[in-house]
C-alpha cells in the first residue's frame, strides 16, 4: 500500500514488511557474537512480526557479522521495523537501536566493538515509541466496479488503518471480479493519503475490468498413465461456462485430491478468443505408479508389530488403488499375547464408483492371532460403497464375510460371571465336595455375515489417521448386523458410536501460535443386543485396556474374567479420554492424558466398575506423521496388573 502526505511529499511501501527485506551480512576475521532485547509494544501479533522482520533476530546464528556488520545490520532494522510499525497503522512511530548503550550514529560505536574480545556479546537493544493508531476515512474505488465486487472490500470508515487488512480488501475485490467473468480485471495497489493533524488516511483502489469472458477449451497436459477421457469426466470446469477463478482453482484442487498427481498447475490464456472464451491449461504430473512402506508399532502388553505395504496406485488409469500389506504381530510376547501371529490384507478401490464422490472398495484378509482373551485364525471377505455426502459429511454401507476358528474357555450355564469379576461356579445347597471349574478351552468354528451401516462426521480438515488434527470434531456411528452361523448360531447387530473434539487453547488465549496447545477429548460406546455374553464370538465381544481404550492396562483386560484371569469380554463397553498436547520447538511435543472407562453386559455409562489409566508420553512431528511414545498407568492397580504400560506407534493415540 502506497501512503503519500496530502503534499505528495511521503511515500511508504507498508507491503516491504512482510517481504522482509534483507541486508546482505559483512563478515569479518573475527565475527562479534551478540545478544538481542526486543522490547514488547503491548500487542502480541505486532512483537511476532517484529521478531520475525528484524535481521538482528533471524540472522544472529546462522550469519554472524564482525563489529561494522553488526552496525550495518543494525540500520538497516530501523527501516525495517518502522516499516511493520506503520503497516499496523501507527504512522507516527519511532525505533530505536543502541548497541551497548551507544546509539548507532555515536562515532566511538565502532571502536567500542572492535575493542571487544571474540567471546564478549555486544547488547542489542531495540525499543520503541509506536504512537497514536491511524484509522480509515475515505475509501474509493476508481474504475466501474459492479457493485458485487465494491461490496467484496469489506472496509468501513473509521476501521484501524492496519496495511494487511486494506492489502486484503483489494485483493478482495481482484477476485469477485474475476468469479464474475473478468478474467483479465486488474486492481492496483492501493494508495493511502495521510492526513497527520487527524490521524486518518484516505485510501483509493484503481480497478480495471476489462471484458467478461467464458471458459474456452481446456487442455490437460502431462498425462501419462492417466485416461484423459476419465480425467476429463471428473473435470469440475466445463467449456463455455462463465469465467470464474474460483472455479478454476476448485478444479485444480480437485484433480490434485485425486491422489495420483504429484502436482497440478494452471495456466491462462493471455486472450480472449473472437467468442469471447478464454482457454485454460491444466498442467499435471503423475505421481510414481507403485509405492512401497513399511510399518511398525510396539506396545508392552501385545508386543511388536513389522509390516510391508505395496501399492499400484493407477491400476487401470482411472485412479484405482490396489493396497496388498503384510505384518507380522505380537513379536517378542507381551503381558496380552502368548505367540507371533500375522495380519495380511489385499484392497481395490475403485473411486467414483457409479457417480461422482462414491467408491467401492473390496477387501480379503487373513488373520491369526494367540491373545489371553482366545485364539484365533481368520479368513475375511467385504466390500463397502462409500458415499461422500459433503466436504464434512460421508456414509457408507458394505458386506462381510468371514469364516473363523476361535479358542476360549467354554462356561456352562451353572455359572455366573460379572463384571470385573471372575467366572466362578453356582453351587447347590451344602455340596459335600465342591464342585470343579466347569470353564474349559473349546474350540469354535464360525461363519459371520455381516452387513455394517456408518456414517461420518469429519470437520478437522484431515482426513488420514496419520494426520494430526488440531480443531474440530469428528462423530462415526456404525450399526452392524450379523448372522453368526456355528457355536452357537445367533443373529446380533453391534451399535458403536466415537465422538472426538480437538480445541485450540489459543482461543481460550493460552497459547500465542494456533495449533501449540490443543486439548483432545474423545469418548465411545458400544453395544451388542440380539445375543447373550456367551452366544456372542469371542471377537464380536468388547474388550478395554490397550493404547485405544484404556491406556495403562494390558490390551483386553479390563472387564468380565474367567476363574484362570483370562478376559471373557462384555456386550457393552464406555470409555472415555480427555488428553493435553502441546507443542514443543518445530518437531517435538509433549503429551498428558488420562482415560476411563468400564466393560459390562449393559450400556451403563454411569454404573459398574470404572478403571482409570494416566500417562503422558513424547511426540515427535515427522513429515508422515508425528511418531507417539506414551507411558501409562493404572489407577488403583489390582497385585495381578502390570504397573505401567509403554506404547510406541505412528500417529496420535485418536
Amino acid at each position: 500500500m502506497q501512503v503519500s502526505t496530502k503534499s505528495g511529499a511521503l511515500t511508504v511501501w507498508l507491503l516491504v514488511a512482510f517481504l522482509g527485506g534483507t541486508i546482505a551480512p559483512v563478515h569479518a576475521a573475527d565475527p562479534q557474537p551478540y545478544k538481542v532485547d526486543l522490547a514488547s509494544t503491548g500487542d502480541s501479533d505486532i512483537n511476532s512480526t517484529l521478531k520475525a522482520t528484524s535481521d538482528l533476530i533471524t540472522l544472529r546464528s546462522s550469519a554472524p557479522v564482525g563489529p561494522f556488520g553488526l552496525i550495518g545490520r543494525a540500520r538497516g532494522d530501523l527501516e525495517r521495523l518502522k516499516t511493520v510499525l506503520e503497516s499496523f497503522g501507527f504512522y507516527q512511530s519511532y525505533v530505536a537501536i543502541t548497541i551497548d548503550g551507544l546509539p548507532l550514529d555515536d562515532p566511538g560505536l565502532g571502536e567500542e566493538l572492535t575493542n571487544r574480545s571474540k567471546d564478549d556479546d555486544a547488547r542489542v537493544k531495540i525499543s520503541f515509541s509506536i504512537g497514536p493508531l491511524y484509522h480509515l476515512r475515505k475509501i474509493e474505488i476508481d474504475g466501474e466496479v459492479p457493485a458485487a465486487a465494491r461490496d467484496a472490500l469489506m472496509l468501513s470508515t473509521g476501521a484501524p488503518a492496519i496495511a494487511s487488512d486494506v492489502l486484503a480488501a483489494g485483493d478482495r475485490v481482484l477476485t469477485a471480479l474475476q468469479d464474475d467473468g473478468y478474467a483479465f480485471a486488474k486492481v492496483d495497489p492501493p494508495v493511502a493519503y495521510e492526513d497527520p493533524p487527524n490521524r486518518v488516511l484516505d485510501v483509493s483502489f484503481h480497478a480495471v475490468t476489462g471484458a467478461r469472458v467464458k471458459v474456452g477449451a481446456i487442455r490437460i497436459r502431462g498425462l501419462k498413465k492417466m485416461k484423459e477421457p476419465y480425467v476429463r469426466k471428473r473435470l469440475l470446469l466445463h467449456p463455455d461456462e462463465q469465467y470464474g477463478a474460483t472455479k478454476i482453482e476448485a478444479a485444480r484442487r480437485d484433480l490434485l485430491a485425486m491422489g495420483v498427481f504429484s502436482s497440478v498447475s494452471v495456466r491462462l490464456g493471455t486472450t480472449a478468443d473472437s467468442e469471447g472464451r478464454v482457454p485454460v491449461t491444466y498442467q499435471v504430473r503423475e505421481r510414481p505408479g507403485h509405492a512401497m512402506g513399511v510399518s511398525g508399532a510396539y506396545s508392552s502388553d501385545l508386543g511388536g508389530s513389522l509390516g510391508v505395504n505395496w501399492t499400484n496406485r493407477n491400476v487401470s488409469g482411472k485412479a484405482d488403488t490396489l493396497t496388498l500389506s503384510a505384518s507380522a504381530i505380537n513379536l517378542g510376547g507381551g503381558t496380552a499375547a502368548n505367540g507371533i501371529g500375522y495380519d495380511t490384507s489385499g484392497k481395490y478401490l475403485i473411486p467414483d464408483f457409479g457417480r461422482r464422490d462414491q467408491s467401492l472398495q473390496i477387501s480379503v484378509g487373513a488373520l491369526s492371532q494367540s491373545l489371553l482373551a482366545y485364539d484365533q485364525k481368520a479368513v475375511t471377505f467385504g466390500t463397502t460403497l462409500n458415499r461422500k455426502l459433503s466436504s464434512i459429511l460421508s456414509a457408507s454401507i458394505g458386506i462381510g464375510i468371514e469364516r473363523e476358528r476361535i479358542l476360549q474357555h467354554e462356561c456352562t450355564s451353572t455359572q455366573n460371571c460379572l463384571l470385573d469379576e471372575i467366572c466362578v461356579p453356582q453351587l447347590p445347597p451344602a455340596p459335600a465336595v465342591p464342585p470343579a471349574d466347569l470353564c474349559t478351552f473349546q474350540t469354535f468354528h464360525y461363519t459371520l455375515i455381516s452387513l455394517p451401516i456408518s456414517a461420518l462426521l469429519n470437520t478437522t480438515g484431515q482426513n488420514s489417521p496419520l494426520e494430526d488434527a488440531r480443531k474440530g470434531l469428528r462423530i462415526a456411528l456404525t450399526v452392524t448386523p450379523t448372522l453368526s452361523v456355528g457355536h452357537p448360531s445367533t443373529r446380533f447387530f453391534v451399535i458403536q458410536t466415537s465422538a472426538s473434539l480437538y480445541f485450540d487453547l489459543q482461543h481460550l488465549g493460552l497459547s500465542k501460535d494456533p495449533g501449540r496447545s490443543v486439548l483432545a477429548v474423545r469418548g465411545l460406546a458400544g453395544l451388542a443386543a440380539g445375543a447373550s455374553e456367551f452366544s456372542l464370538p469371542p471377537d464380536q465381544r468388547f474388550y478395554a485396556g490397550g493404547g485405544g481404550t484404556i491406556r495403562g492396562y494390558a490390551y483386553q483386560s479390563v472387564g468380565p474374567k474367567f476363574t484362570d484371569g483370562n478376559p471373557i469380554g462384555g456386550t457393552a463397553i464406555n470409555v472415555g479420554t480427555a488428553e493435553f498436547r502441546q507443542r514443543i520447538g518445530k518437531n517435538w511435543g509433549t503429551a498428558v492424558f488420562l482415560d476411563g472407562g468400564n466393560v459390562s453386559k449393559n450400556l451403563s455409562p454411569f454404573n459398574g466398575t470404572l478403571r482409570f489409566g494416566a500417562g503422558a508420553g513424547a511426540r515427535y512431528y515427522s513429515p508422515i506423521g508425528p511418531v507417539r511414545v506414551d507411558i501409562a498407568v493404572p489407577i488403583r492397580r489390582q497385585a495381578h496388573e502390570d504397573s505401567f504400560e509403554v506404547y510406541i506407534g505412528l500417529g496420535q493415540a485418536f
